[in-house]
């Protein structure tokens, strides 16, 4: 690992200073939102265009990058998150910030398009597993570290908007002055979903459930506990601990689904995961317990991403793992525009436990539908497995590729388990 960070740092370090001023504007803009009585709706749509952009980006930039070049467009997308995140604090309302949570959701699809091809080009087959496996971990750091800045200033003012954008200007300072040169980039096309649903029903439809649950439990968070009360520290411990629960249990998930039933281990998870929203509802913890449920949240709503992914590749050659990858995110993002916005409809109908009746109803759905699925394909031994892989929300394609290939490299499932039964 050593050797893998002495190679990689200047990357790893400016991908840890955009997700730092990435997960301070997600969270900023859900206070600032109550503070200038923004409805919760207009709020929620605020928060879906950030996942509408990615979406966008995720079909348009791989062919920008082909046109001009990964240096071109890394500074040009990197330029325009820095303006973008100064301009929400001079005019807040809700039609502009959702246009600017739309260009910051496109411009951050790019910037990791090009982050993680760099590294997987300037990593060698005996360290790439270690190399972005430091990759996901730098995200999800990042995003933790960043809840502790919203507490230097005040919300209301611009502080808290300057500081994430001076971040993001210097991140691509020590990844633009490394010498590792640009890759050589291809554009990965998605397999059809009829092929990709025959391969695995529960990775397609979990996926789409998943991208609702975890574009609500992180894009609300902050706009829910703005509407319950919550002070900014409060806030800030809260999304914290969905970060760093999923942080947490990756690891320990993933050793345990590469010895077991992962259709099983998915139905566990996603009712842990029900169970907690419902006892948050009955219960009305207070913030210890809410902080818990958070991190109970994330614990498992980003394994069980990590999950589908690793199952839907057992069932596949590993020359269409590239091409499945590439189709379940779409998926994904599809699933992660609507959660934001359903869950602050829910919100404005039955009050603030809407956010956690909307993730609890699509957990409980992924429990029934991953318990029928158990019944209708016979279990893959854990021989017949590819390993797991540590594999974060924020991945593209070209990410999520290169992780499970280096997964499957190094377990690879028998041809037994890649014909679907």
């Amino acid at each position: 690992m050593i050797s893998v960070l002495r190679t990689t740092w200047p990357l790893l370090l400016g991908i840890l200073l955009l997700m730092v001023g990435n997960g301070m504007q997600g969270t900023l803009l859900g206070i600032r939102g109550g503070i200038e009585g923004i409805p919760t709706l207009q709020m929620s749509i605020v928060m879906s265009g950030y996942y509408g952009g990615f979406l966008l980006g995720s079909l348009t930039v791989p062919d920008l990058i082909k046109n001009v070049g990964h240096v071109r467009v890394f500074a040009a997308l990197g330029s325009l998150v820095s303006a973008a995140l100064i301009l929400f604090a001079v005019e807040p309302h809700w039609l502009g910030w959702t246009a600017l949570r739309f260009l910051i959701g496109f411009c951050f699809c790019g910037v990791y398009v090009t982050a993680e091809s760099w590294l997987n080009a300037g990593s060698t087959n005996e360290n790439r597993g270690q190399s972005l496996s430091a990759y996901m971990i730098v995200q999800l750091l990042g995003i933790v570290v960043a809840q502790a800045l919203l507490n230097v200033g005040d919300p209301g003012g611009y502080l808290l908007f300057i500081i994430p954008s001076v971040l993001v200007s210097l991140a691509f300072t020590p990844i633009l002055l490394s010498a590792q040169p640009a890759p050589q980039f291809e554009t990965i096309k998605r397999m059809s979903f009829r092929d990709l649903y025959r391969a695995s029903p529960l990775g397609c439809v979990g996926i789409f459930l998943m991208g609702g649950v975890f574009s609500a439990l992180a894009g609300m968070s902050s706009v829910w506990g703005a509407q319950i009360g919550l002070s900014v520290a409060q806030i800030s411990l809260f999304v914290a601990a969905i970060y760093a629960g999923g942080l947490v249990l990756q690891y320990p998930i993933g050793w345990i689904s590469d010895r077991y039933d992962r259709r099983k281990l998915v139905l566990i998870l996603s009712a842990i995961g029900g169970l907690a929203a419902l006892i948050v509802i009955a219960a009305q913890p207070g913030t210890v317990g809410l902080i818990i449920t958070g991190a109970i949240m994330g614990g498992v709503a980003n394994p069980i991403y990590a999950l589908l992914l690793a199952y839907t590749n057992d069932y596949l050659e590993q020359s269409d793992m590239a091409s499945a990858s590439a189709g379940l995110l779409f998926i994904y993002g599809i699933g992660s525009m609507g959660g934001p916005i359903i869950t602050g409809w829910l919100m404005g109908v039955i009050g603030p436990d809407g956010y956690w009746v909307y993730m609890g109803v699509l957990l409980a759905l992924l429990t029934a539908y991953a318990g029928w699925r158990a019944t209708q394909r016979r279990a893959l031994t854990p021989d017949q497995q590819g390993s797991f892989a540590i594999i974060t929300p924020n991945a593209t394609p070209f990410a999520v590729e290169a992780v499970l290939d280096e997964a499957q490299s190094d377990n690879p499932p028998s041809q037994q388990a890649a014909a679907p039964g």
